[in-house]
């Protein structure tokens, strides 16, 4: 599926070594669907040629606020109006600034100037260059007027410095604009959201835990984002990155057992959606030993179980009513080696839910592409595999539907 299908986008292009990247980025994203229009700046077409980009992108390159070709010679006026967004990449520390100031010598700054469209930024500079305070009041002016800054990383440079004012990947950009493309249909929505696996300690060293990756919680958590709304993400023992996009950010809770995973959910049970999609430890240790418990003999050690607290359960059980609709509206998982549907289907009614999310197949944990099975009062819908971000916003757009 074509992500940016229709959108048209104009990749601005200033000066840098980073330049050379916009090539790959333009193919990402004609390759999503976009139609990308190029206009760069003299010092840009020192890097990488209005002819390359010509081209990539199979459209004329503009580099002059004069252009003949233009027929009206107002070419900062109808590029601009044609546009769903402008992306700047890279994006100098002299462009930030004169951006910042509302100043416009050339085309592309004449352009954003004149714009009624979006424009998102990815920095491009050595490290010094980012770290001074006339960059860094730059950046706090744009953020001021809602440009949006996709990056900088930290990283080595061209330089032979290592540090932050590297430009994001092409491949990240392009991330990022699909997510600004996303309907925003949780705006203004709390959304708590509870992700991976938890592990309950024997000894210091042992415990158990589960296979879950929290894939699919930290998928839920970036669509949710992209969707508008504000974001609490509980996560239980995992290695994966706290997604960020530059629209905002989620905020993330790390936690290890059951039971702190239920008192950082409970502690933040105001809110308007609740996906309840970490897999849960049913028993912790009743016994954990202070000590690692060593072998001794043949003799077997006696590990004694006690139920944990059930998050969604009680979190659905305190859940107000208004209109019919539960408030926080809970969405359960449910993860099944057999029958699916119907073991599902007496959870959601178990736990007292509009909706639960069954896991079809067993080779889901830890993999990038899953398949769901959405389970409500009023029937079921299947949404086929695909990646697992696929699947987040899927779900996060039916569930805005419930809403």
């Amino acid at each position: 599926m074509q992500s940016l299908l229709y959108k048209k986008i104009v990749l601005g292009i200033t000066g840098g070594i980073a330049a050379y990247k916009c090539a790959e980025l333009a193919r990402l994203l004609i390759q999503e669907g976009a139609s990308v229009q190029v206009v760069m700046t003299d010092a840009a077409a020192q890097f990488i040629t209005p002819v390359t980009m010509q081209a990539l992108t199979g459209n004329p390159v503009y580099t002059n606020q004069w252009d003949a070709r233009i027929y009206n010679n107002m070419a900062h006026i109808e590029l601009s109006r044609a546009a769903d967004v402008i992306l700047i990449a890279p994006t100098s520390a002299d462009l930030m600034a004169k951006l910042s100031l509302g100043l416009a010598d050339d085309l592309l700054s004449t352009l954003c100037l004149a714009r009624d469209c979006p424009l998102l930024l990815a920095p491009a500079m050595n490290l010094q260059m980012w770290q001074h305070p006339a960059t860094q009041r730059s950046v706090d002016r744009l953020r001021a007027d809602h440009i949006a800054l996709l990056g900088p990383a930290s990283g080595a440079q061209a330089c032979g410095e290592v540090g932050m004012g590297r430009m994001l990947e092409p491949t990240e950009i392009t991330e990022q604009i699909i997510a600004f493309f996303q309907k925003k249909v949780l705006a203004g929505k709390r959304v708590l959201i509870t992700a991976g696996p938890t592990f309950e300690a024997i000894d210091p060293v042992r415990g158990i835990t589960n296979r879950s990756s929290g894939k699919m919680g930290f998928a839920i958590a970036r669509a949710a984002l992209e969707a508008g709304a504000e974001v609490h993400l509980i996560a239980g023992p995992c290695e994966l990155g706290t997604p960020l996009l530059a629209t905002g950010k989620i905020q993330r809770t790390d936690v290890v057992s059951a039971k702190d995973m239920y008192e950082a959910a409970m502690a933040s049970r105001d809110c308007d959606l609740f996906f309840a999609v970490a897999a849960v430890a049913d028993w912790a240790i009743a016994n954990p030993s202070k000590e690692k418990i060593k072998r001794q003999g043949k003799a077997i050690p006696k590990i004694e179980f006690t139920p944990n607290p059930d998050i969604l359960l009680t979190l659905a059980q305190s859940a107000k009513k208004t209109q019919g609709k539960q408030h926080p509206y809970c969405v359960g998982f449910a993860a099944e080696s057999a029958r699916l549907e119907e073991h599902a289907q007496e959870k959601r009614k178990r736990k007292g839910i509009p909706l639960i999310v069954g896991n079809i197949g067993p080779d889901t944990f830890g993999s990038d592409l899953n398949q769901l099975l959405l389970i409500h009062d009023r029937g079921t819908k299947k949404l086929a595999k695909a990646p697992k971000l696929t699947l987040a916003r899927q779900l996060i757009q039916f569930v805005a539907t419930q809403l």
